[in-house]
């Protein structure tokens, strides 16, 4: 059912204005209930490098970041961080080393106080391409030709550290989503066919990976119905059963999608793999203005609190046997967006990042927007915009930040963000009040003194408990555990 003019007008003017930062990084401001706190409380710390003596901090973020003597990972005062993996150092129990290029995570309790997360190695094409790839488990691949696919690392109450594979055989393994239901839902970043780049089997496909369950993972099957592209991210409904993914792709420029279950499906661990290539509808969203008016590209739009109606219009061909799902449609169909990456579920809705847009988009320049799509009222509003960082190898995160790609919604209010930019990388958060800060910088280099090269973060997410922040860094490929003295919102 489409919405009215009218409707659109009501539900656009119950949605709020949003707020506007001046100054370098253009304008930003983030969710509603995702407020900043201004009392602070520690958190427990983990045994890890630190970064000086904890103390707490009035206003937004921690303070400056402070060089690590190891060279790895700059942070606040009183924060430190952990290693938990490192490629082509740590072991699978196996005995296999962990795979390289670390990519979207998520966490769940595990059993006996324990920690499960789920970590996308991100590795296209044929094994041959990496050297550490994901092990092909026997019963757990999908295609032996492919390098990518899951690891699960499980952090015990002692600290120590176990790692397995949870699915091997797939392809650019980049972000994906966890479920109401306490599984992960791993998504395929390409396009490749059978035949093409040394695949055996169609790949661009989501796999759920059961992070407490090893058993379930075994004969991984793709959920056709879920679609074939260059998938990022999904997140699902817990109310209605939707899933909306992201699609990380360009000529022409992704979309976003929603997957309507059919009539009287209900979901639940290893309901979807039952579920048919063609079982209910794939759509790509459309977007209309206050007036009426078709929205080409998210690009068009340049003021926080914009708001847009939503609509959706029904992929013809969800397995793209001859064209790509993106290439379906014609001018006026659907709406797009460059490079679109994460997505995550709260507040009762979607937040989702497109991470830049350039010549390639139509509208203006920009090196970032946030997203929130309520589906009770079908809307779609601009919460941040990153202008054009005008000097990516600032190293002092003083706000301007570029390339915004995973996300999260901090249980200390706001925003946490990955950034996969130019120049120097930050794990930063947002506030409500508008105000950017740096949690932490990489300062591995991969490159050299001259032209130094520092990888995107991926995978950031907090533990069960909201103690730890996790995050990657995705080359080598690196797992990382953050604790200090977090901010807490005091309810009065």
């Amino acid at each position: 059912m489409s919405l009215s003019r009218r409707d659109f007008a009501k539900r656009s003017a119950l949605t709020g204005a949003g707020v506007a930062l001046t100054g370098s990084v253009g304008a930003l401001a983030t969710a509603p209930n995702a407020l900043a706190a201004t009392d602070t409380e520690s958190v427990g710390q983990d045994e890890g490098h630190t970064a000086g003596r904890g103390h707490e901090h009035g206003g937004a973020g921690y303070g400056p970041l402070l060089p690590d003597p190891e060279g790895l990972l700059a942070l606040p005062a009183g924060f430190r961080y952990r290693v938990l993996t490192y490629s082509g150092r740590t072991k699978l129990e196996s005995g296999e080393y962990t795979p390289s290029h670390h990519d979207g995570t998520a966490t769940f309790d595990g059993p006996r106080g324990t920690t499960l997360l789920v970590n996308n190695h991100e590795l296209a094409g044929p094994r041959t391409r990496w050297p550490h790839p994901v092990p092909l488990t026997e019963g757990l691949v999908y295609d032996p030709a492919a390098a990518g696919g899951c690891t699960v690392v499980e952090v015990r109450p002692g600290g120590q550290v176990a790692e397995w594979v949870g699915i091997a055989g797939t392809a650019t393994n980049c972000a994906g989503g966890s479920t109401p239901w306490n599984t992960w839902l791993t998504c395929e970043e390409t396009e490749d066919r059978a035949g093409s780049n040394g695949m055996t089997k169609d790949h661009g496909y989501v796999f759920e990976v059961d992070p407490a369950d090893r058993r379930a993972n075994r004969d991984p099957e793709p959920v056709k119905a879920l679609g074939r592209y260059a998938h990022e991210a999904v997140v699902i409904d817990p109310r209605r059963g939707h899933a909306f993914l992201t699609e990380d792709a360009s000529n022409p420029n992704g979309l976003l999608y929603r997957w309507t279950p059919p009539h009287g499906f209900r979901h639940g661990r290893g309901k979807l793999r039952t579920l048919a290539a063609d079982a209910g509808r794939l759509d790509a969203f459309k977007c209309f203005d206050s007036g009426g008016r078709f929205v080409d590209d998210l690009s068009r739009a340049t003021r926080i609190g914009t708001v847009y109606g939503v609509d959706w219009t029904e992929v013809p061909d969800r397995d793209a046997r001859t064209t790509s799902v993106r290439k379906q449609f014609t001018d006026g169909q659907v709406t797009r967006a460059r490079k679109l990456e994460g997505v995550w579920w709260a507040d009762g809705g979607a937040y989702l990042v497109s991470s830049f847009a350039r010549t390639e988009s139509p509208g203006a320049p920009h090196d970032g927007q946030v997203w929130f799509y309520d589906p009770s009222r079908r809307t779609l509003t601009l919460k941040v915009v990153l202008g054009v960082n005008p000097d990516p190898s600032d190293a002092a995160g003083t706000g301007a930040f570029d390339g915004p790609d995973n996300i999260t919604v901090s249980p200390y209010g706001g925003l946490v963000i990955a950034e996969d930019g130019e120049g120097v990388q930050h794990l930063f958060g947002a506030t409500e009040s508008g105000r950017t800060y740096p949690i932490a910088r990489n300062e591995l280099n991969n490159g050299t003194e001259e032209e130094p090269e520092y990888s995107e973060f991926t995978g950031v997410t907090f533990s069960p408990d909201g103690r730890t922040l996790y995050a990657n860094i995705q080359t080598p490929g690196i797992m990382l555990a953050i604790t200090g003295p977090w901010k807490r919102h005091k309810r009065r």
